[in-house]
């Protein structure tokens, strides 16, 4: 009570608690992965560093220049697309299927990093298509969310027609919209590039929804080793998947945002209660109804008495 009592006194706007919950939740976030990354991070460095100190006393003929123009060819090779295990040839990332895709991550903003254009032409093409594309993407996505609301809520109306029972209609509907997506979105996905890409399960988890929320840090990429092979309705599958899935998961994010705006506008109007019950219990003239001072017009020409005839 004390702290509510502190908060309902000095009035402290919404947007600077939203600022500080932002903040703290930020710093927490850093401070549990420089702990569970900051030690792996440490043992991966001097494992790293073992092996190149293995690698020049195996091979006494390569010195460090040496192995930093073997470093420089690997890290280009792997730019391009290309894979240094053996002798055989490839077309790299830039075949039509993989531009495709990658032209979608660039729209959608999601931007792995593995594949980028390295020529003035191309960054400058680049610029200029996503200063289009990514304003149509949203508007695209926005307008596939929608269609997605409006069968949604014809469904439950259905039900709600049938039952009689709307907020068990419309709670079963939304369970069933999100096992779906959750089905077509993540689980399929994820036994596709098992198969395709070797992950493991958590890999595959880890990396459907870095894809489908747009942070694309990168380091999983589907149908970009050079040394497997993937048939060319692979690429087809990926750019669809991205697409409604970003728009599946972006409904999900916005049912979210709702959940914690009333959050929010509950905690106010907790807080605002009990601030008008203090003042009311001392004798202050504010209403308990916390609604109660908005629209006193309106309440006033509904209380007026009728014209007497």
């Amino acid at each position: 009570m004390k702290i509510k009592e502190m908060l309902s006194l000095v009035q402290v706007p919404s947007i600077l608690i939203l600022g500080l919950v932002y903040v703290a939740y930020v710093l927490i976030g850093g401070v549990v992965f420089w702990k569970l990354e900051g030690e792996h991070g440490q043992a991966d460095i001097s494992q790293v560093m073992i092996r190149r100190r293995n690698l020049l006393m195996t091979y006494t003929c390569l010195n460090q220049e040496g192995l930093d123009e073997m470093v420089q060819i690997v890290h280009d090779a792997s730019k391009l697309g290309l894979s240094l295990k053996s002798n055989r040839t490839s077309d790299g990332f830039w075949r039509f299927t993989s531009s495709a895709v990658f032209a979608a991550t660039v729209v959608t903003t999601i931007g792995y990093g593995s594949m980028s254009p390295s020529s003035t032409k191309g960054q400058i093409f680049c610029v200029f298509f996503a200063l289009i594309g990514i304003p149509l993407n949203v508007v695209v996505l926005n307008r596939v969310g929608k269609y997605m609301l409006v069968i949604e809520r014809k469904i439950c109306d259905f039900f709600e027609g049938k039952t009689g029972r709307r907020k068990v209609s419309r709670f079963c509907v939304h369970l069933v919209s999100y096992l779906l997506g959750v089905l077509l979105f993540f689980i399929m996905p994820m036994l596709v590039f098992q198969k395709f890409e070797g992950w493991s399960l958590s890999q595959t988890i880890y990396y459907c929804f870095i894809s489908l929320s747009t942070i694309g840090f990168g380091d999983y990429v589907a149908d970009t080793n050079p040394d497997k092979h993937y048939p060319d309705w692979y690429s087809v599958l990926m750019a669809s998947w991205i697409f409604f899935g970003l728009a599946w998961l972006a409904l999900v994010i916005n049912h979210s945002i709702d959940i914690l705006e009333q959050l929010n506008n509950l905690v106010k109007q907790r807080w605002g209660g009990a601030k008008r019950g203090e003042e009311s219990s001392s004798g202050g003239t504010e209403p308990d109804n916390p609604d109660s001072c908005e629209g006193e017009g309106e309440d006033d020409e509904i209380r007026k008495p009728p014209i007497s005839q």
